[in-house]
């Protein structure tokens, strides 16, 4: 790979981040390049998710996520300044100068026996605000405390409702938010979206328009739907419901919140449902083909792709991967498109970049961030001496 003399001297001087260009052929492209194969698509509505097999597989059972390590109590996030030394197993710890909360730090403490895996766009609600994590990566196990750079997805508040976070319902960002924690690191950006995300839900739960009692709310298309999305879809005949659904999501600014309004849920489960009862039929027939990751199409256009070190890993963020996904169709705008199966396999096999940014902890992990024509990819590649091999990679349409 071609480095530019200020990228050496910048590898030199921090050890921590290199950025380079990286030419078409150079071998910066993800490891598993060529080893992923899309199979025929599961569809319901506007939501379509090609399944991905590949040739190779590792063993990630040493792994920890983040629920399974905040449902054990082994992994405690916490605002900057309310760190103490009982969320600590290990002493003696000198304690860094933490001053007060910060809206874009959270300080994370791994004290359980395994490396624990981040993933950008996961959401832990609690503190002063809901944060979601900012960009993949690892954490040791048994790690001193760890700045995260997190993002804000709860704009507003700033009232402790919680000394610790927890991640609430599993929440993952939809698409179009996590891209702009992911590849744009703006916190306007974010709150942008949050607001457009939020704004959509709302109008498809809300009444129709014209419901001959003068209480209709209506919205986007004039028939309170948005994306194709109408409340005569959701199965709801209560318009009372539809009315406070409506109220609560235009009076929180909390994307979780928002996900966990029982009107959403309800919009959101109809979707993953029967994607859920296919996925689980086609994986079923699959084991022995190592699916390890998805290819999303909302609307008829590629917006995202996820792949893991294992089909393991992968069915511990399925489920609220799949609900991103199902929200991203449930709130998705715009013309419907025809991507198919040649669509996903070719978008799968673009690997050319333009620009390479890599980030770095030696030993530990590295992500590299891919740029190119109409993409961006994100590969996660742990360089743990057990368990030297890429982790994670996902993929944005741009």
């Amino acid at each position: 790979m071609k480095l530019s003399l200020l990228a050496i001297m910048a590898a030199s001087l921090s050890g921590l981040i290199v950025m380079a260009s990286v030419i078409p052929g150079d071998p910066g492209a993800p490891a598993a390049i060529g080893d992923y194969k899309v199979l025929d698509p599961i569809s319901h509505g506007d939501l379509t998710i090609f399944p991905v097999v590949s040739t190779r597989v590792h063993d990630t059972s040493a792994f920890i996520t983040l629920d399974e390590g905040i449902r054990s109590g082994e992994v405690v996030v916490t605002e900057v300044g309310n760190l103490h030394p009982a969320m600590r197993r290990r002493p003696p710890y000198v304690q860094r100068p933490y001053n007060s909360a910060e809206v874009n730090r959270l300080v994370l403490v791994n004290n359980s026996k395994h490396p624990l895996i981040l993933l950008a766009g996961e959401v832990v609600t609690g503190g002063k605000q809901d944060r979601v994590v900012g960009k993949d990566r690892i954490v040791p196990a048994e790690s001193d405390p760890v700045d995260l750079s997190v993002f804000c997805v709860e704009h507003g508040r700033w009232t402790e409702t919680s000394a610790n976070f927890g991640a609430k319902g599993s929440v993952m960002l939809q698409p179009s938010v996590r891209s702009k924690a992911m590849a744009d690191q703006d916190q306007q950006k974010v709150w942008d979206e949050v607001g457009r995300s939020r704004t959509a839900m709302a109008y498809a739960v809300a009444p129709p328009a014209n419901t001959g009692s003068g209480t209709g709310v209506g919205g986007g298309n004039g028939s309170g739907s948005v994306g194709g999305v109408g409340p005569e879809q959701h199965g709801l005949t209560n318009q009372a419901d539809r009315l406070q659904a409506y109220a609560q999501l235009n009076s929180t600014t909390s994307y979780a919140k928002a996900r966990d309004n029982a009107v959403v849920k309800q919009q959101v489960e109809q979707i993953v449902q029967p994607m859920q009862k296919s996925y689980e039929s086609v994986i079923k027939q699959l084991r022995n083909q190592n699916a390890v990751g998805v290819v999303v199409v909302v609307k008829g256009r590629i917006v995202w792709a996820d792949m893991f070190a294992s089909g393991a890993l992968l069915d511990k963020y399925w489920p609220k991967l799949l609900d991103s996904y199902a929200t991203e169709a449930m709130t998705a705008s715009g013309q419907k498109g025809e991507a198919g199966i040649k669509d996903a396999q070719a978008f799968l096999d673009n690997w050319q970049a333009r620009h390479e940014v890599v980030d770095s902890e030696p030993g530990l992990y590295r992500q590299r961030e891919l740029i190119g024509d109409r993409f961006k990819a994100f590969e996660l590649t742990s360089l743990l001496a057990k368990a030297a091999f890429d982790v994670h990679l996902s993929k944005m349409a741009d």
